[in-house]
């Protein structure tokens, strides 16, 4: 019985455990394990939501070891030190809990690799800027910018209400005007809001909390049509937004980031959503990759020079023979590949591997809860539709509820759903804490 060991529990590392498990897994054809460092997954689009204190990662995440339980998979917790292609097996550092040793290092043995490692932050190589800001690679991250946030904006009003109005106030700059920093940047000012009228800060959210987005290219969300990026900035600004477009950052102190022109743009709280690039493991594989770090896949999501290993989703770079570009770094490319190596994996005779096609169904932004934009595209006809208001808003929901569907059937994604909705009309509507 072969062993499928899964590298990364991320959108499509998760669901493609998933699927095999409940195919090969099973039916005792293969032996599916999951390696994640983290013992539950939470969906990495929706880590802007918990920067902002508007979702509670502890409710929403999915705890690997339930998954497996329920799926027939195995699930493995483990920071990957090294993958030996030529005994295919996947070292395993030692974990440790408050500085006590729970498991000391340890190797798993695989006949098939699939490498689902996501992304990590991209500073390109800008001085000081991986030293001085906060990043949203993990619900970690976001968690410390939320509480960071939060405690900047008590003591801004603490020093407001003692009359020294000069340090009254909070600022944040947000560095890349792609969809993560749009979406931080709406949520944040509304969690002002809701903060203010909680009584949690005595700022006026309007006044003394200041956000700004700043954009090295001419238009904020540069993936989608023009006139899509111009509504997303008017209404950033409608909510009291700085939006810097051409504007390409030089360096980053402690307290300021710095443009190229020389300008100081000075922050208590600075994050980078600029880009993303494969973790450095995949570097370090023997196999080749481009410089991004993904590893280069062929037409079956299969690593160049080693029939044992697979990769996908923003580890990966898989180029649309159609259109002769990379596909995107997006949540549904993950979830495209995960569903077509469950297929190809669970084969029992492949004469001949099929070929992976990316299908670009559009692409969705949330600006706050009440707002988004977007374009959908036909999967048949190829044109493309622009949304937005609250039928966007209602899409943007849905691709939510379609993530939870791969990962737990109807009924209980339909369940989740109303929990989640119920839950929503009982508590604050973000964390005071």
């Amino acid at each position: 019985m072969d062993t499928i060991v899964i590298v990364g529990g991320g959108a499509g590392g998760l669901e493609l455990a998933t699927r095999l498990g409940d195919t090969l897994g099973k039916a005792k054809r293969a032996r599916v394990l999951l390696v994640d460092r983290s013992p539950g997954h939470f969906w990495k689009p929706l880590l802007h939501t918990v920067a902002s204190g508007k979702c509670d990662p502890q409710v929403t995440q999915i705890e690997f070891s339930a998954q497996a339980a329920e799926h027939a998979f195995e699930f493995v917790q483990g920071e990957v030190m090294s993958i030996d292609r030529a005994s295919r097996s996947v070292e395993l550092a030692p974990r440790c809990v408050d500085g006590l040793e729970l498991q000391p290092r340890r190797r798993l043995a695989y006949d098939k690799l699939v490498l689902a490692l996501g992304s990590v932050t991209n500073f390109f190589n800008v001085p000081g800027a991986a030293e001085n800001v906060l990043t949203l690679d993990n619900v970690g991250e976001a968690e410390t910018f939320r509480k960071r946030f939060v405690a900047a904006c008590i003591r801004a009003g603490e020093h407001k209400a003692g009359g020294d109005p000069a340090l009254g106030q909070v600022s944040v700059v947000i560095v890349g005007g792609g969809a993560t920093g749009v979406e931080l940047a709406a949520e944040l000012s509304h969690a002002a809001r809701s903060l203010a009228e909680y009584k949690v800060h005595a700022l006026d959210p309007l006044q003394d909390v200041h956000i700004s987005v700043i954009e090295r290219g001419q238009y904020l969300l540069p993936h989608l049509h023009p006139q899509l990026s111009e509504r997303a900035a008017r209404h950033l600004r409608s909510l009291g937004i700085r939006v810097l477009t051409g504007t390409a950052v030089a360096s980053v102190t402690p307290r300021a980031v710095i443009d190229v022109a020389g300008r100081e743009h000075p922050a208590d709280l600075m994050l980078w959503a600029a880009g993303v690039e494969a973790p450095a493991l995949c570097a370090s594989l023997g196999l080749a990759v481009n410089r991004l770090r993904q590893i280069v896949v062929d037409a079956t999501l299969q690593a160049g020079g080693d029939a044992s290993v697979y990769a996908f989703g923003d580890c990966a770079s898989f180029t649309c023979p159609h259109k002769g570009t990379a596909a995107p770094p997006r949540a549904q490319v993950a979830h495209q590949q995960a569903m077509f190596l469950a297929d190809l994996l669970a084969r029992r005779d492949t004469p001949r591997k099929p070929d992976f096609r990316y299908r670009d169904y559009g692409s969705l932004v949330s600006l706050g809860p009440l707002a988004a934009v977007g374009v959908l595209t036909g999967a048949v006809s190829g044109k493309s539709l622009h949304v937005g208001g609250a039928a966007a808003r209602l899409l943007y929901r849905l691709m939510y509820q379609k993530h939870m569907l791969a990962l737990h059937g109807m009924a209980r994604m339909a369940a989740l759903s109303l929990v989640d909705w119920l839950r929503g009309k009982l508590v604050p509507p973000v964390k005071l804490h």
